[in-house]
């Protein structure tokens, strides 16, 4: 649960924005003060900081200063009744998100407050990744030894240094992004930021801005200016998994990226150039979408520079012990847990199953048995369903199969759509699309 803390001398002021934020889900602590706030800070996290100029003692300014000094992305926002120039001045100067003269709308806070949470944990998540890659990525984050793993490392290996935009195809649950990430960490813009847009998440209006930003006032709702992924990655890499699903439009926009690395947010007529390589990848066939006028060929050909195709886990089959054991190591730590291994019958089971779901599968069939795991070896019985899913495929092709097994992994994940998609390696839209063709009611 996200956490604001609220810093104002005002009792009614401090209650007012207590209770407001509370009903948003919220947790929301306050202080009276600039030295209650820097001993509330040292005791938890914090999401968000809205802090008044005006008060006794350590005032809002120097307040800041010392939040800079515990935390220098924590985002604050500045609070005063009365609109001095030349502190607000000051307190964006020392890094203010913004600054907002009493009495202020609601309604805009209420953005306001969700826009910088976003971005914050955004620029966390991306210093973890960085700090994560930064101490363990050199390629053993890809598992495997067979030969078809190994001809994936030497392309990541080759293309890494180069600034050649890559498309990464494959199925789903194969490790595309994994393969996105080390070639970034593996490039000369390594020390960059690293974006990924998961661009199948968003609709049209929403993609476009998430990509490109918006100024304030350009469409509906859009009350404040908001920066898109591209200006966040500029100096980096961006990594625009599922590819094939925008829109025809957006595409139109995006050659544009790739041929003059520019753009404009949306209701701007003002350029903004970037330096960003773009990295992106697809489960479809992208010349077949070409074909059926979904996909623009031009810009196939500007992110297809060069491919890096990623086998599915049945074709690297003799992958699989070594990929269990990373997983089994995973969830020690997560679950705290002591498994070793699994059984010899157990290993048999695993390896003669054909994962439609890929790594994304095998992960989530490791996880859910150590869960339920009471022993240091987790033997058959844990993999007993693996046999019925068997069955399924020797019925009939996937497709005929497919209302079985989305109706059986529907009920299992208790009707969770977003990870029955996972489960069986498609995309939540496909999977929306096979419930509608096969009539399922649950």
């Amino acid at each position: 649960m996200r956490k604001i803390l609220v810093i104002d001398d005002e009792q009614n002021i401090r209650r007012m924005l207590t209770r407001v934020l509370s009903t948003e889900g919220f947790i929301v602590k306050e202080a009276i003060n600039g030295l209650e706030a820097l001993k509330r800070l040292e005791e938890e996290n914090y999401s968000l900081v809205l802090l008044d100029l005006k008060m006794p003692g350590l005032n809002g300014i120097e307040t800041l200063k010392k939040i800079r000094e515990y935390d220098i992305n924590l985002p604050v926002i500045m609070m005063s009744a009365y609109g001095s120039i030349p502190e607000a001045v000051e307190a964006m100067k020392l890094g203010a998100l913004d600054y907002l003269i009493k009495p202020f709308d609601i309604e805009e806070l209420k953005i306001i407050i969700r826009r910088a949470i976003k971005q914050y944990e955004l620029k966390v998540e991306n210093i973890y990744y960085r700090e994560e890659e930064e101490k363990r990525f050199n390629f053993e984050e890809i598992i495997g030894k067979s030969n078809s793993i190994n001809k994936v490392l030497e392309m990541v290996k080759s293309v890494s240094p180069t600034p050649a935009t890559v498309l990464i195809t494959g199925e789903s649950g194969t490790g595309k992004e994994l393969i996105a990430r080390a070639i970034h960490k593996n490039s000369l813009r390594k020390n960059g930021p690293f974006v990924v847009v998961n661009c199948v998440a968003f609709s049209l209006n929403l993609l476009e801005s998430e990509l490109f930003g918006h100024e304030k006032g350009s469409f509906t709702g859009a009350i404040v200016k908001r920066i898109g992924r591209f200006e966040m990655a500029n100096g980096g890499t961006i990594f625009l998994d599922e590819i094939g699903e925008i829109d025809f439009s957006i595409q139109t926009k995006l050659l544009r990226v790739l041929q003059e690395k520019e753009f404009e947010r949306v209701g701007s007529s003002r350029s903004i150039k970037i330096d960003v390589r773009i990295l992106s990848a697809t489960n479809k066939d992208l010349k077949k979408e070409i074909e059926d006028r979904r996909f623009r060929e031009d810009l196939f050909y500007r992110i297809n520079v060069f491919n890096i195709d990623v086998p599915p886990l049945r074709e690297r089959k003799e992958d699989i012990p070594l990929i269990v054991e990373h997983f089994i190591g995973k969830y020690n730590k997560i679950l705290n847990k002591k498994v070793k291994e699994v059984s010899v019958k157990a290993m048999e089971l695993l390896l003669d199953y054909n994962y439609p779901g890929n790594i994304r599968e095998l992960e989530n069939i490791i996880e859910r048995s150590m869960i339920m795991a009471k022993d240091e070896i987790i033997d058959e019985t844990y993999f007993r369903f693996i046999n019925n899913e068997r069955r399924i495929e020797k019925k009939g092709t996937l497709k005929e199969a497919g209302k079985e097994l989305i109706i059986k992994y529907l009920i299992q994940n208790k009707g969770n759509r977003t990870k029955t998609a996972e489960i069986l390696g498609i995309s939540r839209r496909s999977l929306q699309n096979k419930i509608k063709e096969y009539q399922i009611n649950l």
